[in-house]
């Protein structure tokens, strides 16, 4: 008889496109891998089809190549988006206890971490100035430890900052990502929230 493997994290989106246009220019990729999950928000420079079309080819590319280490991982994306208007990409690696993150460009990131983590604090994702496909930056990753239940936000530019130093609820994935695009979604872009929480070891 097959055992089916729980994945170790699930999540959710909230999106939406800029007010005119019939196509977001903001995708996302969430999937499990046999270390953990890997996970990425991408925001195609500019609007409409240019800016969807750069997205998709950034997106491709990082589920083509999920099993490699992340800071190989967004050089690959750069190769692929020459060419292309570029994209800004925050991605995470998360697998037993630890999380590897890495942001290029404006994709914000946080750490919410889960009631039962006493004293753990909440931490930002530190962007890299640069566009994938166009100028990449010297990349470096960082390694967190995550306990279960902390819960990753990534959101694009659509999304005001203000939510990284807001108090918020700790609520199911897609509760949450709802909660923050409705509440600092600006209106004026593409939005996207991608929340995905880490139901390993505890």
């Amino acid at each position: 008889m097959e055992t089916l493997i729980k994945p170790p994290i699930e999540w959710a989106v909230a999106e939406v496109a800029q007010r005119g246009q019939s196509e977001s220019g903001d995708r996302y990729v969430a999937l499990s891998t046999p270390e953990g999950g890997l996970v990425a928000v991408v925001d195609g420079l500019g609007h409409g089809a240019e800016a969807a079309s750069a997205a998709k080819v950034a997106v491709r590319a990082l589920e083509r190549g999920a099993h490699r280490p992340l800071v190989q991982l967004l050089r690959d994306c750069h190769q692929s988006l020459i060419g292309t208007r570029g994209a800004v990409i925050s991605a995470a690696a998360l697998a037993f206890e630890t999380m590897t993150w890495l942001g290029v460009g404006n994709v914000e990131g946080l750490l919410l971490r889960a009631p039962a983590s006493r004293g753990a604090r909440t931490e930002s994702l530190l962007v890299r100035g640069g566009v994938v496909g166009v100028h990449l930056p010297a990349l470096a990753a960082e390694v967190v430890p995550i306990r279960r239940g902390d819960t990753l936000i990534l959101a694009t530019d659509g999304v005001h900052s203000g939510f990284l130093d807001a108090t918020l609820p700790y609520q199911e994935p897609q509760a949450l990502a709802d909660h923050v695009l409705a509440r600092w979604g600006t209106h004026t872009d593409d939005a996207l929230v991608l929340a995905v929480r880490y139901l390993g070891a505890a």
